[in-house]
């Protein structure tokens, strides 16, 4: 769907939300451990080294933006990926983020070369 320009004010708000949302690194990854399969609040937080207050907090933020499903299971509550697409913005800020390293690389070792 073709995204008017200028971007509307409320567009804009919730855009900028979700950017806050994934601005947390242990959202960033918790989510990426939640990629590869779902998870008890209990197995991410000894997955990742987190207490498990801090990782459901975090999963608290992640289930209001849309981004990840709770459901209870038993005494445990299992976490999955409820929005694939986030995983596409990752690619992209990833591809860019090496192909970034690899060109200050390039120029860090042309400059090693040249003295």
């Amino acid at each position: 769907m073709p995204i008017s320009h200028p971007l509307p004010e409320p567009l804009v708000a919730l855009i900028a939300e979700r950017f806050r949302v994934l601005s947390e690194p242990a959202r960033i990854r918790i989510l990426d451990r939640l990629r590869t399969r779902e998870a008890t609040v209990g197995e991410l937080a000894r997955d990742l080294g987190y207490g498990q207050q801090n990782v459901s907090k975090h999963l608290g933020v992640l289930a209001q933006a849309g981004l990840v499903a709770r459901e209870k299971e038993g005494t445990a509550v299992r976490c999955r990926i409820a929005d694939d697409s986030v995983f596409a913005l990752c690619e992209l800020v990833c591809g860019d983020l090496a192909r970034q390293a690899d060109e200050r690389s390039a120029v860090l070792a042309a400059g090693g070369a040249a003295a």
